[in-house]
């Protein structure tokens, strides 16, 4: 009885040590994946999302602007038009 207990004892030990081992791996394993992403990312030539929304946001002011300019100058086309009629 001493002796199969003293067995399980030892089968827990070697139990535990694998899954440390495994917890080890995987971390490993982890680090890797994470580098070999950012690398492959890396040469992808990818803005992050803080650059692409201040990007954006420059663009709607930039179309926004232009559309102001385009009403002014049909304004004053129509303006010079009326004119030329007198």
């Amino acid at each position: 009885m001493q002796s199969d207990n003293r067995i399980l004892d030892d089968m827990a030990k070697v139990a535990t040590g694998a899954l440390g081992s495994l917890t080890g791996l995987r971390a490993e394993i982890e680090a890797k994946v994470q580098q070999q992403l950012e690398r492959l990312l890396g040469r992808m030539n990818l803005v992050s999302r803080e650059e692409f929304e201040t990007m954006k946001s420059v663009a709607q002011e930039a179309r926004t602007e232009q559309i102001k300019l385009e009403r002014r100058l049909q304004e004053i086309e129509a303006k010079l038009a009326a004119s030329g009629r007198e």
